[in-house]
């Protein structure tokens, strides 16, 4: 996902947390799965590998703890302690989890956490709610002595922080369970107490602790999730990443509280969730009955008495609850009422709570007792404003009512109603118009960068209220079709936007509504909706802009510029993003043909549109991608186009340095940008590779270089003289990803219009180019180095009069792997067929050919060679398979330059967040070699492997990493949430793609869930103009 910058300050509508942000606490979930790096090492995600959404917040504030435990010391104390101790350990968990895809406030994740047993007999397990999640949960736990069973979701609270999962008892055979027993009533002021759990997901910690205090505000841990309406505990005991779900034992060994948060500014402070609710939930869970909760939309607070007194409490009632509850300091201070709810015309934040029903409260537990047995029934209750009392009856609805426990799938985004937990978060209406985006992916990828948290108005100009009405609303829109989309952001609902989005009914063509299971634990799928096919185009006119120049015939190249965006349904081969945009030239109208640099079209599993005009929006298909020049040729219908689109005039000689021009471009803003320039480099430079991810960039290539500063702010764009004549393009070229900022470097350069006319001649004469290349990465030598490497002097002499403006050669400086004859590295070339090679054009001669002859420099000795070719249709890529979550194919031509052995043609390019794939460890650039000891040296052997493994049972992964690390991982597949699917390259589809479902479950997901780590991007590109190394 794009990065949102999130700062505590920012447009949000969250009233300000009883606890300073520099002090808001965390909830105590392990962070994501360790991602095994390239040397074989494992580590916690860096913001290089990580999703730029799950970063933390510059506030501090965060989800995750990845701090170190500072174990507590004084547990071995007691024999009474050791004792209690024995018997609590057998019966806590590490239970290991995926969160599959994002939903209400949670993001896809995958993590760990603890939790405890606390019924043996019916395989109750308590841990948090944030463990749980509100969404799809795959899971399993690990016991004391390392037996591991599944668990299911069977209960998640809709406001607080503790959930129950459900496990088979008869899985386990080894152990005596016997369950914890919950005594919210002995959690006491200085009582001591025992943490029990994980220790940053390692190994079972013991923490000890004295209660400090029982009425704390729940803790606000920033966006997200938050528990409200209730207290909670205090107490020093240092917990750290993985508690989270930790039972809190007293002496005799009673569960008094649960684990839910603690502070991250490494202060030994722990915030701990009384029992009473959850203890309710579980009595009534043994005996089936529903867990009814009740609701009158409105936070309320605890205030201490002089706080209470300031907002108009009186004496008399004052000291009715001193005298009533001699220990109380504080009372319920209304802080949030929501629009439109139950409370929402009769009290106002900052009213006190006195009575309901007729009793004092001054205490959530009785409070949450009362609603909890009124749902649909009314309430009474004696509030205090200013020092009025005033008596109010209230209708308890029904909470469970209001937090969602569906979603829909469509156009590759997912969707679900506003929930409470969110509409308090904001002090809105849960009514608040418009559909919740969990997902903003697909069609619905909005250009904020936000992945989370838009409410839908309306779509096609229909207003979308609810789910049910978005429902229907997207049913009648056909596949392919632009349309209007109203949308708000939850930070700011004073402001509506408005975009034009293209419906993707292609590639994501069932709309699926999942629903919340709590019988198996599962959501279950099922089909609402095919889809509509396409309308039929009709021819559009337009007219092209008038830029003002001094040079008319230059400018007029503005009616051959065309915009271009590209939307990826699948990350393949390393590449960042999964939408894209710029600018292409038309290189002939007549035919429809547009170039367009490889950094916005880098493979041609995917959506191309271009605009012509600014105004005619149309399908594009990919004709051809070069290898190595970062263009790509694109064909769209002119049939279909009434506009004065040109062709222009390329020229046919190379441009030298020196040489005056006019630079052309379009800027961010996609306004045409006109200059007088001059070239003041033309050289053959080195993109640095992507050492995080490699994906494709351009290699063995001249690039040019102008002195006006304005082609830094231009990705694409020409090179003209004053007729008009395009002398070279102006492309952006994809480099590296740089550590600091973790932001993609674009380089803006020039590439001569001589070198694209015969690919261009060949496609307009109906053919596509089959070219060959050799498969090596070059570099050039100064006649210093050279001289030194064995160059002689009568070659040297014959390269300076060859080549006067520039005095260089070329050296092998890497061969694709897998490749042994021919070139090897640190060879001088000097000629090829004949020719002598002293500038990257000359390096054309290969396109054709299937073997060269070449006279090489090779330790000192001139010798000839025969030097083969590969061709270019065989390095892209041209099949697909998502298995477990991971994407794998075979390894593309930007992992064979930087590779020097390939392990196995079964490579995984990226892995989707919450996935099997993510939870076992596998990560991007690895090699799978075996399926359970069987070679899977492709695609075809390793389906065949799989397909005879069980779903949900292990199985072994013999896995490389890119520095040729071996490492064994054990994995179990998930076909409900990831079944294996296939993309296949097919010319005679619709798409020229062929999708094949290998592996699914009935009832499951058969198109995947949004959401894939790949997209990581930080922000806008970084284009720089550094030092490109020669």
């Amino acid at each position: 996902m794009e990065q949102y910058e999130d700062t505590a300050d920012a447009r949000s509508k969250r009233k300000h947390p009883p606890t300073p942000s520099s002090e808001r606490p965390k909830k105590q979930i392990k962070g994501q799965s360790e991602i095994v790096i390239r040397d074989g090492s494992r580590m916690s995600p860096t913001p290089e590998l990580q999703p730029a959404d799950e970063a933390a917040s510059p506030s501090g504030e965060s989800s995750v703890d990845l701090q170190p435990a500072t174990l507590a010391g004084g547990v071995q104390d007691t024999f009474e302690w050791q004792k209690t101790i024995e018997h609590v350990v057998r019966n806590v968990v590490s239970i290991h989890f995926n969160q599959t895809c994002s939903f209400d406030t949670d993001e896809a994740l995958s993590s760990e956490a603890t939790g405890f047993v606390v019924d043996a007999e019916q395989g109750y397990i308590l841990t948090n709610r944030h463990v749980v999640g509100p969404g799809p949960f795959v899971g399993y736990c690990v016991f004391e002595n390392h037996e591991e069973c599944d668990v299911y979701p069977l209960y998640r609270d809709p406001v607080h922080d503790f959930g129950i999962l459900r496990f088979n008892p008869k899985d386990i055979k080894y152990l005596d369970l016997k369950g914890l027993v919950l005594r919210p009533d002995l959690a006491k002021v200085g009582s001591e107490i025992r943490v029990v759990g994980n220790d940053a997901g390692e190994k079972l910690s013991i923490l000890s602790g004295v209660i400090s205090r029982l009425d704390r505000n729940a803790p606000e841990y920033g966006d997200g999730y938050c528990d409200f309406n209730t207290n909670y505990i205090q107490a020093a005991a240092a917990a750290s990443g993985g508690s989270s779900g930790s039972p809190v034992v007293n002496k005799d060994g009673c569960v008094v509280a649960l684990q839910a948060g603690g502070r991250s500014d490494g202060a030994a402070t722990d915030y701990f969730l009384p029992l009473d609710r959850p203890l309710r939930a579980l009595e009534l869970i043994r005996k089936k009955q529903h867990v009814t909760r009740g609701t009158i939309q409105t936070q309320w607070m605890f205030k201490p008495f002089d706080e209470c007194r300031r907002l108009g409490l009186t004496d008399n009632w004052e000291t009715a609850v001193r005298t009533q509850f001699p220990k109380e300091t504080s009372m319920l201070v209304a802080e949030v009422v929501l629009p439109d709810g139950p409370a929402s015309s009769k009290i106002k934040e900052g009213d006190i709570l006195i009575k309901v029903n007729g009793e004092l409260i001054t205490q959530f537990v009785r409070l949450e007792a009362i609603l909890d047995e009124s749902v649909a029934q009314k309430i009474t209750m004696t509030i205090q404003r200013a020092g009025e009392d005033l008596d109010i009856e209230l209708d308890v609805g029904d909470l469970h009512s209001i937090t969602p426990d569906r979603f829909v799938t469509v156009a590759g985004a997912s969707f679900h109603d506003l929930s409470y937990m969110q509409a308090r978060s904001y002090a809105i209406s849960v009514k608040t118009p418009g559909v919740y985006v969990a997902e903003a992916a697909g069609s619905f990828r909005f250009t904020d960068g936000h992945s989370s948290g838009w409410l839908v108005e309306k779509v096609d100009n229909k207003p979308t209220p609810d789910l049910d009405t978005f429902i229907e609303v997207m049913k009648s829109i056909p596949d392919r079709k632009r349309v209007v989309v109203n949308y708000k952001h939850l930070r700011d609902l004073h402001t509506t936007n408005t975009s034009i989005f293209t419906m993707d009914r292609h590639w994501h063509p069932t709309m699926k509504m999942a629903k919340r299971n709590d019988v198996t634990g599962l959501w279950d799928f099922t089909t609402l909706a095919e889809p509509i096919p396409s309308e039929p185009r009709t021819k559009l006119r337009a007219n092209f802009i008038t830029v003002n120049s001094k040079f008319p015939e230059a400018v007029d190249i503005v009616r051959s510029f065309v915009r271009v965006s590209v939307s990826m349904p699948v990350r393949v081969d390393g590449f960042p993003k999964a939408f894209k945009q710029g600018s292409g030239l038309v290189v002939d109208a007549e035919q429809g043909l547009v170039l367009v640099s490889r950094a916005i079209v880098p493979y041609d599993l995917c959506d191309v549109n271009v605009v012509i005009a600014d105004n005619i929006w149309l399908e594009a298909k990919i004709v051809f991608l070069h290898p190595l020049q970062n263009y790509v040729i694109l064909k769209y219908d002119p049939s279909l186009v009434d506009a004065p689109v040109k062709t222009p005039k390329f020229a046919t000689d190379f441009i030298k340095r020196g040489d005056d021009t006019i630079f052309f471009g379009w800027n961010h803003n996609y306004r045409p940008i006109v200059a007088k320039t001059t070239v003041t480099d033309i050289s053959t430079v080195a993109i640095p590779a992507s050492v995080v991810t490699p994906r494709f960039r351009a290699i063995n290539f001249d690039a040019i270089s102008v002195d006006t500063s304005l082609a830094s702010l231009s990705a694409s764009g020409v090179l003209l003289s004053e007729d008009g004549t395009v002398q070279a393009l102006w492309l952006s070229y994809l480099g590296e990803r740089t550590a600091h900022n973790n932001k993609d470097v674009e380089y803006h350069l020039g590439l001569a219009a001589p070198l694209i006319l015969p690919v261009l001649k060949e496609i307009q004469s109906g053919r596509t180019p089959d070219l060959r290349i050799l498969n090596v990465e070059f570099q050039t030598v100064q006649m210093s180095h050279a001289r030194v490497m064995g160059v002689s002097e009568e070659w040297i002499e014959r390269i300076e009069k060859e080549s006067p403006e520039r005095h260089m050669i070329f050296m092998v400086r890497k061969v694709d792997s897998n490749h042994n004859d021919g070139l090897r590295e640190a060879d001088v070339l000097l000629t090829l067929n004949g020719k002598m090679i002293t500038h990257a054009p000359d390096l054309d001669i290969m396109y054709d050919k299937e073997y060269l002859d070449a006279v090489v420099v090779r330790d000192r000795e001139e010798i000839s060679i025969r030097v083969p070719t590969v061709l270019t249709t065989d390095l892209e890529t041209d099949r697909a398979v998502i298995f477990c979550g991971a994407t794998l194919h075979a390894p593309h031509h930007a992992v064979r330059q930087q590779i020097s052995k390939i392990p196995s043609e079964v490579y995984i390019s990226s892995r989707c967040r919450g996935s099997p794939a993510y939870l076992y460890g596998l990560s991007s650039t690895n090699f799978l070699t075996h399926v359970n000891d069987k070679p899977t040296p492709d695609l075809d052997t390793f389906l065949t492997e799989v397909k005879k493994i069980p779903d949900n049972k292990y199985f072994r992964l013999r896995v490389v990493t890119f520095d040729q690390v071996p490492w064994v991982a054990t994995i179990k597949k998930n076909e409900h949430y990831f079944p294996t699917i296939e993309y296949r390259k097919d010319v005679n589809e619709a798409l020229s793609w062929r999708k094949v479902i290998h592996e699914f479950d009935e009832g499951g997901v058969t198109e995947g869930v949004p959401g894939e780590e790949m997209e990581v991007d930080a922000g806008s590109p970084s284009v720089l103009e550094p030092e490109l190394k020669e």
